[in-house]
């Protein structure tokens, strides 16, 4: 039964290099001319972006072991349909993750449009709202995300492998930064130095809010 969990794994992993192409703007713009190239990378993009969220999502929903946090009560509820009992302590636990991840996911595609969000195309540097918090609102979202529907579905093995996530993660916003750096050039290395990766940067910004009040 665990085979399906560990061929959506192999999927994530087998987008990787496709993900990595669909931001090389540049290389495929000077190999096959700026509208081939460019219409390529975003056709790369698209397709490579919605495989990635199909096999991250079977790695969800796959069958594997379960897991209940305790709680002193033991209390689930059956989902209807679906025939899933979901424990009320996973539940309660999940909320936060699975909130907070779909806030950054969203704001992130509404600072940046659809188009952008599914090309990896960015024409401006976009430094606004969630942006201003992190560089990569949607993958820290993805990854939180992650982490609450692993809890919410009791899936075992899928909560085990959120190390590997966050290394794919880390190496896809990697590869964007560099091909970035080529495109912009100075204006992203400077939006770098400003806004941290992934975790913001708490004590900078009471200091500016507290600056802001006096």
């Amino acid at each position: 039964m665990s085979v399906w969990f560990w061929v959506c794994v192999a999927g994530v992993v087998c987008v990787v290099p496709f993900l990595f192409l669909s931001v090389e703007h540049t290389k495929l713009q000077e190999k096959y001319g700026k509208k081939k190239g460019t219409r390529i990378g975003e056709i790369c993009g698209i397709v490579s972006g919605w495989l990635f969220f199909i096999f991250w999502a079977g790695i969800w929903v796959s069958p594997q072991p379960r897991f209940t946090i305790p709680f002193p009560v033991a209390v689930s509820f059956l989902v209807p349909f679906v025939n899933f009992s979901i424990s009320l302590s996973n539940l309660v636990a999940s909320v936060p993750f699975i909130l907070v991840g779909a806030w950054l996911g969203i704001e992130g595609v509404r600072e940046v449009s659809l188009r952008v969000a599914e090309t990896h195309r960015p024409d401006r540097i976009v430094t606004s709202g969630v942006y201003s918090l992190v560089r990569h609102p949607q993958y820290l979202g993805g990854l939180l995300s992650h982490v609450g529907i692993s809890i919410l579905l009791s899936a075992y093995r899928s909560f085990l492998i959120t190390p590997l996530m966050i290394v794919i993660v880390y190496l896809i916003s990697w590869k964007e930064e560099r091909e970035l750096i080529k495109e912009f050039g100075k204006e992203y290395e400077e939006y770098k130095k400003r806004v941290p990766m992934f975790i913001p940067r708490v004590r900078r910004r009471e200091a500016e809010t507290n600056k802001k009040s006096q």
